[in-house]
């Protein structure tokens, strides 16, 4: 017979206490503690607290009696996908994929479950099941439609009851499952309003538990709040394997980018381009952030090849300085952070004899994207100084490097992969630090000429010849 437990739990947080309490003791709600009774037995059922294949009646496993023999990932069917996501969907992995309202996050995922490649033989099942808690089953087939999804394998289930969730989960036995969205998801053992705290975190485990139970990989589609972050617990991101952000530029490219991964690189960046037919993947990201010029350069715009992940991008850091309007400088900068661009700045006023302190800095990336990595510097700090000399950056140049507090120019991570990427897009010459011993190889290379400082790079660049 089930044993009932009676406890007292807050509608706002979730925090569970044997007594009533005026004030919640986690998040300091006033009257917020409600009497749920809970038994023990629906508990363990709702979170999925099943046998996993392989583990033994005390469930334990030796560790070097674990197979995997089997494939652990298998393809999205989205090369861009698959390399944020480490090589692949991981088999058993819990996903979520958080973005802006109409971005593309049903469409990227229905695009995934037509084109996934889940198993390579006849003898496994295929199965895809996408649940939907937010759009009815007609929407989804027009969808389907427009994207000229491949359905064949495709189930659909408009439900957002746990419990109905999970016993249709365990007779169709999917091996991708997309949840669109985890907010949506209620469950009588934590509340009735559907998106709270307790609910988020109470469905969300159990869904994952029957993922990894059945060795299926799960999706799941969160909403974010005005600040961009995913909207809910952050424990709900600590439960899952990987956090995906989707994003857009003003250009209209989308990005795919990993906060946090287990089973691969966070560094990895998945470009994308919205069409009538759905997401396209960007083939040749080379050409994308630059801008095509049939005369020279104007002033305040330099070229660098970042690294993102495992390949090398051509970018433009764009700079404008105007006198200040309000009496004290200030910075507008969303691609790059403010603080490197005062950093910066200031190495230039020190040595060049250069004043920013009267100026206001606007500071851009061709493109959209956020910059984030050191080797930008020296590339910051040439667009900087054109647009405060007015003298334009030499249109067949790219530069990188990173810029100590006394302005030398130090070396940054693969030298030799953004130089080749820097002649493969038609560049003659290239500045950047002296070379190291890992740099003999691009050293002797014509286009490459090293600085010891940000003086000697200036003149390197801006002097004509």
């Amino acid at each position: 017979m089930a044993k009932k437990k009676i406890v007292f739990e807050c509608i706002e947080c979730g925090h569970q206490d044997p007594k009533w309490l005026g004030r919640c003791p986690s998040c300091g709600g006033w009257n917020t503690m409600e009497q749920i009774t809970r038994s023990s037995v629906a508990c363990n059922a709702a979170t999925g607290n099943h046998e996993s294949p392989g583990l033994s009646s005390k469930g334990t496993i030796m560790l070097q009696n674990i197979d995997i023999s089997e494939v652990p990932r298998f393809s999205s069917g989205f090369a861009e996908v698959d390399r944020v996501l480490g090589g692949g969907i991981m088999r058993g992995s819990a996903i979520l994929l958080g973005g802006e309202p109409g971005i593309g996050k049903s469409t990227l995922m229905m695009q995934i479950a037509g084109s996934a490649r889940i198993t390579n033989n006849s003898t496994e099942s295929g199965k895809i099941l996408y649940i939907s808690g937010e759009e009815s089953a007609s929407q989804l087939k027009m969808r389907a439609n427009r994207l000229n999804i491949n359905s064949s394998n495709i189930e659909i289930l408009i439900e957002s009851d746990l419990g109905r969730i999970l016993d249709a989960l365990d007779k169709s036995k999917p091996k991708l499952i997309v949840m669109d969205s985890i907010q949506t998801v209620v469950s009588e053992e934590a509340g009735k309003v559907p998106g709270t705290v307790n609910q988020v975190k109470f469905c969300g485990h159990s869904l994952i538990s029957w993922s990894k139970n059945n060795n299926a990989a799960i999706f799941f589609i969160a909403h974010v709040t005005k600040e961009g972050v995913i909207a809910g617990p952050k424990i709900v991101e600590h439960m899952v394997d990987t956090v995906l952000y989707f994003d857009h530029s003003n250009s209209g490219i989308r990005f795919v980018r990993a906060a946090k991964n287990r089973f691969g690189s966070v560094d990895e960046l998945g470009l994308f381009t919205m069409e009538a037919s759905g997401l396209k993947e960007v083939k040749d990201p080379s050409t994308l952030f630059l801008i095509q010029r049939n005369d020279g350069m104007p002033p305040g715009i330099a070229a660098v090849p970042v690294f993102e992940g495992s390949r090398a991008l051509m970018v433009e850091i764009q700079a404008l300085t105007v006198p200040a309007k309000s009496g004290f400088s200030r910075i507008y900068s969303d691609r790059i952070d403010n603080n490197r661009v005062s950093r910066i700045a200031a190495v230039l006023e020190k040595n060049m004899s250069l004043r920013f302190s009267d100026q206001d800095i606007y500071v851009n990336v061709a493109g959209g994207m956020k910059l984030n990595e050191v080797g930008i510097e020296l590339a910051l700090a040439c667009a900087l100084y054109s647009a405060r000399t007015n003298i334009p950056f030499p249109k067949e140049t790219a530069v990188a490097g990173e810029i100590s507090l006394a302005g030398e120019i130090r070396p940054t991570a693969h030298m030799e992969r953004r130089i080749k990427t820097a002649v493969e897009m038609g560049f003659k010459k290239f500045i950047g630090p002296n070379p190291v011993e890992t740099m003999h190889a691009t050293s002797k290379n014509r286009i490459y000429t090293g600085s010891k400082n940000i003086s000697e790079s200036i003149k390197l660049i801006f002097s004509k010849p």
